[in-house]
């Protein structure tokens, strides 16, 4: 039988196929945020995707972990989305070295990780710092707020409320500008971007921020924006929304 690559490379000395993707050589300056929901976006055209894992501690930057629901699932993913160019960095991918609490917890074989011990602090340092503190907290605090004091108060605009799901307009003529509905409220251009730069002929895209939940998404001509709507029709950006596309009427 024919095997797939990403079981040949495990076979060859990598981790064994599964559930998870090991991710690295990830743009360090996303924040954390907004890499789960970007990842999230790319790796849902594969299958349902049970967690994201980023964090951005020191030694963790630049990776991440995406568990798929299925091992066929996350060796496809692997093998088409090896090198991809992900937010202006090529991802390289492999299979995790360990399966995922996510993963473990489902199969009922979930067992908590050991916690590192706490280093007991030297209790001199302890005394030094609470002398340092004492002797900051005993000078005069410029600027210092007067006691009962409260900050002022700066009424900050109501956030617009999602707009609804639009109607389908008018079918237009087939033109090179893209008109996209049903995106979550927390879409941003980068997460919209990452989904249609994968087509040829891609030039950029325009949120509308006061309506949240639309964009319009530019290409270089009419047959390249005609393939990334077939392409995109009814994708599942979350669980809950999948994207309606259509042309955009001039």
């Amino acid at each position: 039988r024919a095997r797939c690559s990403a079981c040949v490379v495990a076979m060859e000395g990598g981790p064994p196929p599964c559930q998870t993707l090991y991710l690295s050589n990830l743009n360090e300056r996303v924040t954390k945020d907004e890499l789960k929901r970007c990842l999230l976006a790319v790796f849902s055209q594969f299958g349902r995707v049970l967690d994201v894992v980023a964090t951005k501690t020191f030694a963790l930057r630049g990776q991440a972990w995406v568990v798929l629901e299925d091992i066929p699932a996350a060796a496809n993913a692997m093998r088409l989305m090896q090198g991809f160019v992900f937010l202006d960095k090529p991802m390289r991918i492999s299979f995790a070295k360990e399966e995922s609490d996510t993963v473990t917890k489902l199969k009922g074989t979930y067992k908590p990780r050991p916690k590192k011990e706490k280093r007991r602090p030297d209790p001199e340092a302890v005394a030094a710092a609470a002398a340092k503190r004492k002797a900051t907290a005993a000078a005069p605090a410029a600027g210092a707020a007067a006691p009962g004091g409260t900050a002022p108060s700066s009424a900050a605009p109501a956030a617009p409320a999602p707009a609804a799901a639009l109607p389908p307009p008018v079918e237009a003529a087939p033109n090179k500008l893209l008109f996209v509905q049903n995106l979550p409220a927390e879409a941003s251009e980068l997460m919209v971007s990452m989904l249609f730069q994968q087509f040829p002929g891609y030039k950029e895209v325009r949120m509308v921020e006061q309506k949240p939940g639309i964009a319009f998404v530019e290409f270089e001509h009419e047959m390249q924006s005609g393939v990334a709507m077939q392409g995109l029709q009814g994708f599942k950006i979350t669980p809950t929304n999948s994207m309606a596309v259509s042309y955009a009427r001039h």
